[in-house]
C-alpha cells in the first residue's frame, strides 16, 4: 500500500499484527500507576471504540497490557509502517492545500529526527504530545485528506471530533489540549484523565503541529544569552571564555549548546539521558561529551583560559557539577536549567545519587520515593546555586518552573519579603522589557517545497526587510532588530534545520507582516516553489498567560488571569488563520499556564496577503495592549506608537499614579 493510500485510509480494514516499541528510539518512561481497576476498565473501553467490534477481544487484553506496561494506551500496533517526516506538500493525498500543509506539520512533530519520544506521539518536553494515541493520528490524517475548504476539523485534546460544515473564512483546524475544569487541573488529574485517553498535554507547539525542531528554541536561548550578558558583563565585554552552566539536552533543552555556540560563550550542560545527550552531539549541536566530573573541570579550565567558544555535554547529573565547580572555584559568569520541571514526577527532573535506570525504577514503582529524592536533589542543586550567586554567578530561571518546584521542595528560593522568588525570570529581566513589551516574538515559517533553496531564499527575503525597517526604526527597538538581522544572515551557517525546511526570528508586528507580504508576493512570483506556512512559538507577546514566565513581569496582580491567551486564539481566528489552537499547560506545567497558537499558509494569493495582514497585526498588538494596560513603559511606548500609524487602532491607555498619594 503506498502512503497516501495508507493516509486515505485511515484506521486500517484489517488488523494489523502485534508491535512492541522500537528499541532504537528513545521511548518515554512508565508513566504512574494511578487509575483503579475500574478506571482501567473505563481506560480500555475509551480505547477501543476507534475500532470494529470484532477486533475488540484481541485489542482489550493487548490495551490492558500496554496501560499495565507503560501506564498509557499507544496502540503500538498501529503505528503506521511508512516513514514519518515532513514530505513536499505535493506528497499528500488532500483536496484542500490548507489541509496537506498541516499534514505536514503534524508528521514534522512525529519525526524521528525530532520528536522526543516518537513511538509514544511525544515531541518535547517528556509529556508534549501531538496525539494521545495511534488511532488518532490515523483518523486525523484520513480527515485532513477528505476535508474541503468549507469544512473545519475539530480535535479534542488528540482526538478528531469530526469534520463540521464552515465556511473558506473559517480555521481548517482547531485545536484545544488539556482544557480542564480548573479544580481538576493538577498533575495527578493530568495523569489520571490522560491515563484514561480523555485528555492530553500539548506542550507549546506540539500538540498544534508548530513544532520545527529545536531552532525554536535554540534563537529564544541565543537572544537570552546575549542580553544576559550583556546585562552581566556590559554591552562592551566579550562573552569568549565565560561560562554559561545550565542542564537539559532534550527537546527544548538540547538547543543550548548551540545558542551558546552563537552568543559566543563556553556552555556546560548536564544530561542524564544518554540517547538524548548522544543524540545532540551526533546531530552536532553540542561540540563534546565528557562522562568524567574531574575532566569536566579540566577541559572547563582550559576553554576559560584560552576563551574558547565551546559547548560541552556532560552525561550526569547537574547537581553534581554545580557543587564540583563550588569546590573547584570554577567560574560560572551565568547560570540556568532546561530540565523539565514542569513535569518534575514523571521524567522531567531526575534526582542526583540516582542512575538514569535507577531512577526510571523508582519513578514507576515507588512514586513516593522517587518524589522525595526529588525534592532533596532541588534543595542540593539550589544550595549550591546560592554559593556561585554568592561568588557573583548571574542566575536567571529559564521559565521551566525551576524555582516553583524548588520552593515548593523547601529550598532556598525565596526573597526577603517570603513572596518573590530571590532570582528572576529570564521574562522579568531579559525578554519581558526587552523583547515582548515592544512586540517582539518568535515568527517562524515552514517551506512547505521541504527545498532549501527555498529556505535560502526566504532568509535574504527577511534580512533585506528587516535592514529596511531598521533604517527608519527608533532607537528603542535597535539592539533587537540588530541581533535579528545577525541571526536571519548566519541562521544557514549554522545548520540549524532539523526536520522540515524551518526558519525562527524575533519580529514585532511590522516585521512579521512585512516578511510575511514578501514572502507571499514571491510566491505568487514563482520565486518561491510551493506555499508557506507562518506560525509561531506560544511563547510570544500575546499568545500566553504564564505568571512564571511569559506574563511574570505584569506587575498589575493580573498575571494570573488568562484572558489574553483566549482572546488571542478567539481573535486570530476569524481574522484568517488556517489552524488555531489553546491548551492547558505549557513549559511551566499542567495548570501553571494557559496559551494559544496559530498556523497559517501563505499561498500567493491576494486573500492571503488579506489574512495575514488582519491577523498578524492582532496576533501581536492584543498583548502589547494588555502589556500596557499593567503600565509597563515598553509597552505603552509601543502601543502609543501604533496608534499614531494605525487608524483603525484605540487602546485604552492607563493613567499613572503619583505613588505619594498611596501612603495610607
Amino acid at each position: 500500500m503506498t502512503f497516501q493510500e495508507s493516509i486515505i485510509q485511515g484506521i486500517p480494514t484489517a488488523l494489523p499484527s502485534k508491535k512492541k516499541p522500537d528499541p532504537n528510539f528513545s521511548h518515554a518512561p512508565k508513566r504512574k500507576d494511578i487509575l483503579s481497576i475500574e478506571e482501567k476498565k473505563l481506560a480500555v473501553r475509551n480505547a477501543l471504540r476507534y475500532f470494529p467490534k470484532a477486533w475488540h477481544k484481541e485489542l482489550a487484553n493487548e490495551f490492558f497490557e500496554e496501560l499495565q506496561v507503560y501506564g498509557r494506551i499507544y496502540m503500538y500496533r498501529f503505528i503506521p509502517d511508512y516513514e514519518i517526516y515532513a514530505r513536499p506538500i505535493s506528497e499528500y493525498p488532500a483536496q484542500s492545500q490548507q489541509a496537506a500543509a498541516i499534514m505536514l506539520m503534524i508528521q514534522n512533530n512525529l519525526d524521528p529526527a525530532v520528536a522526543q519520544h516518537p513511538q509514544e506521539l511525544i515531541t518535547y518536553g517528556g509529556n508534549g504530545a501531538v496525539f494521545q494515541n495511534w488511532a488518532q493520528y490515523l483518523l486525523t490524517m484520513k480527515y485532513l485528506a477528505e476535508m474541503t475548504e468549507e469544512q473545519t476539523l475539530h480535535m479534542y485534546s488528540g482526538h478528531p471530533m469530526g469534520l463540521f460544515p464552515s465556511s473558506k473564512e473559517a480555521p481548517r483546524v482547531v485545536v484545544t489540549n488539556g482544557m480542564m475544569i480548573p479544580n481538576y487541573s493538577k498533575p495527578d488529574d493530568w495523569e489520571k484523565y490522560n491515563a484514561l485517553g480523555v485528555t492530553q498535554y500539548g506542550q507549546m507547539t506540539a500538540g498544534s503541529y508548530m513544532y520545527i525542531g529545536p531552532q525554536g528554541i535554540v534563537h529564544g536561548t541565543t537572544i537570552t544569552v546575549m542580553n544576559a550578558f550583556r546585562k552581566k558583563l556590559g554591552s562592551a565585554v566579550n562573552p569568549n571564555g565565560k561560562v554559561f552552566l545550565t542542564a537539559g539536552l532534550g527537546g527544548m533543552s538540547g538547543a543550548q549548546p548551540k545558542a551558546g555556540n552563537i552568543a559566543g560563550c563556553i556552555t556546560v550542560c548536564a544530561e542524564v539521558n544518554p540517547k538524548a545527550a548522544y543524540k545532540r552531539h551526533e546531530q552536532g549541536w553540542v561540540d563534546e561529551l565528557i562522562e568524567d566530573l574531574d575532566k569536566l573541570c579540566e577541559r572547563a579550565r582550559k576553554a576559560q583560559e584560552k576563551q574558547e567558544i565551546i559547548s560541552i555535554a556532560y552525561l550526569g547529573n547537574i547537581v553534581d557539577v554545580w557543587e564540583k565547580f563550588d569546590e573547584e572555584n570554577i567560574k560560572v559568569e551565568l547560570g540556568s536549567d532546561q530540565t523539565s520541571l514542569h513535569n518534575p514526577w514523571a521524567g522531567g527532573y531526575y534526582p542526583a545519587g540516582l542512575s538514569f535506570v535507577e531512577a526510571n525504577e523508582m519513578m514507576a514503582n515507588d512514586p513516593e520515593q522517587f518524589k522525595t529524592k526529588v525534592q532533596e536533589s532541588l534543595r542540593r542543586q539550589a544550595a549550591a546555586i546560592n554559593k556561585h550567586v554568592a561568588k557573583g554567578t548571574y542566575f536567571f530561571d529559564y521559565g521551566n518552573a525551576f524555582l516553583l518546584e524548588a520552593s515548593r521542595a523547601g529550598a532556598e528560593v525565596m526573597a526577603q519579603n517570603g513572596i518573590d522568588f530571590r532570582y528572576p525570570s529570564y521574562v522579568q529581566d531579559i525578554l519581558g522589557p526587552m523583547c515582548f513589551d515592544y512586540g517582539f516574538g518568535p515568527f517562524r515559517w515552514v517551506c512547505t517545497s521541504g527545498k532549501s533553496e527555498d529556505l535560502e531564499k526566504t532568509d535574504k527575503i527577511a534580512a533585506k526587510v528587516l535592514r529596511e525597517i531598521m533604517s527608519s526604526s527608533p532607537a528603542e527597538i535597535q539592539q533587537q532588530m540588530q541581533d535579528n538581522i545577525k541571526w536571519i544572515e548566519e541562521a544557514g551557517k549554522n545548520k540549524l534545520v532539523v526536520g522540515s525546511q524551518a526558519r525562527i526570528l524575533y519580529a514585532d508586528a511590522e516585521g512579521r507582516i512585512k516578511i510575511a507580504q514578501a514572502f507571499n508576493k514571491a510566491i505568487e512570483a514563482g520565486k518561491i516553489s510551493a506555499p508557506i506556512v507562518l506560525g509561531r512559538d506560544h511563547h510570544d507577546v500575546s499568545g500566553t498567560d504564564s505568571p512564571f514566565r511569559e506574563t511574570s513581569n505584569i506587575y498589575d496582580g493580573s498575571k494570573f488571569t488568562a484572558d489574553m491567551a483566549i482572546h488571542n486564539v478567539i481573535g486570530d481566528s476569524f481574522r484568517g488563520a488556517t489552524w488555531v489552537s489553546i491548551h492547558n499547560g505549557g513549559g511551566v506545567g499542567w495548570g501553571e499556564v494557559i496559551n494559544g497558537g496559530f498556523g497559517m499558509l501563505l499561498d500567493g494569493t491576494t486573500e492571503a496577503a488579506r489574512k495575514l495582514q488582519s491577523m498578524l497585526f492582532y496576533d501581536v498588538n492584543n498583548g502589547i495592549s494588555r502589556r500596557a494596560w499593567a503600565r509597563n513603559d515598553e509597552a505603552l511606548f509601543a502601543i502609543k506608537r501604533e496608534m499614531e500609524r494605525t487608524p483603525g487602532l484605540k487602546v485604552t491607555i492607563p493613567e499613572k499614579v503619583d505613588e505619594d498619594l498611596l501612603n495610607f
